[in-house]
């Protein structure tokens, strides 16, 4: 992801798998077990020493662990709640603060960049937050062996990078496979948000999405959707706005 889309986007940082680009129909009990594409490139990973201090402190309460497999929501938050799940957080200054506005909701973060994780942490440690975790792993891999089954009321993914040149249009993570894997993790009526500042981006959105017979376009068919209260404006937006550049938001209820 590339700066500063949203700040999911301050690093190109999560990297997920599309295994299947074509139309194929996903087992959803299947987990992945093979990457073929990269939708986005790591960089800029290590961190400084504030930043590694920062996320040593603030791990064994936040952090979650790939390797301890399938999870409860109930048991990670010690209550029955709607949990929103966010791809590729960057810098996670926009997922902190959705989580300080919301805090009857629970949220958890995946994403592979470590510096970002550490942020994130950092921020919620500030402002004392109890209603958030993260992954620092592979989101394609966290969703078919930790994540719950049906259960999340939420999945949230802003300014994936776009990935401009047609030759490389087949990395982008929103394919039909992928919108089936954001549904096994979405209970029924869960929504499914997508930002993009990238208008071929948002058209590719929309056609995917659009052909998905377990959704339903929040805006109506074929209808982009007004950026909702609930996601923060940021500075790259606004900037943006002022620039006369566009934003194109989609929610697709399962």
């Amino acid at each position: 992801m590339q700066d500063p889309m949203n700040d999911n986007q301050e690093q190109d940082s999560q990297v997920l798998d599309n295994q299947a680009l074509d139309s194929q129909e996903l087992d959803n009990q299947a987990p992945i077990k093979k990457r073929t594409i990269r939708s986005f490139v790591v960089r800029g990973g290590r961190m400084t020493e504030g930043q590694q201090k920062n996320y040593d402190a603030n791990w064994a309460f936040y952090g979650l662990e790939l390797a301890d497999g399938r999870i409860d929501y109930q048991t990670i938050f010690g209550r029955e709640s709607d949990v929103v799940i966010e791809v590729g957080f960057g810098m996670g200054t926009s997922l902190a603060e959705m989580a300080k506005n919301a805090p009857e909701k629970d949220f958890i973060g995946i994403e592979v960049h470590p510096p970002g994780v550490a942020k994130l942490m950092m921020l919620a440690q500030e402002e004392g937050l109890k209603n958030l975790r993260v992954y620092c792993d592979d989101a394609i891999e966290v969703m078919a062996s930790c994540l719950p089954e049906q259960a999340a009321s939420a999945f949230q993914l802003f300014f994936p990078d776009p990935w401009h040149k047609k030759k490389h249009n087949k990395r982008r993570i929103v394919q039909p496979l992928f919108a089936q894997q954001v549904a096994n993790v979405l209970r029924e009526g869960g929504h499914f948000h997508m930002a993009t500042d990238w208008q071929p981006y948002a058209e590719h959105m929309l056609e995917v999405m659009e052909l998905q017979e377990n959704y339903t376009n929040a805006a109506g068919k074929g209808l982009y959707h007004p950026r909702p209260e609930w996601r923060p404006l940021t500075k790259f937006e606004q900037r943006g706005e002022r620039l006369g550049h566009g934003v194109w938001d989609l929610i697709y209820t399962k």
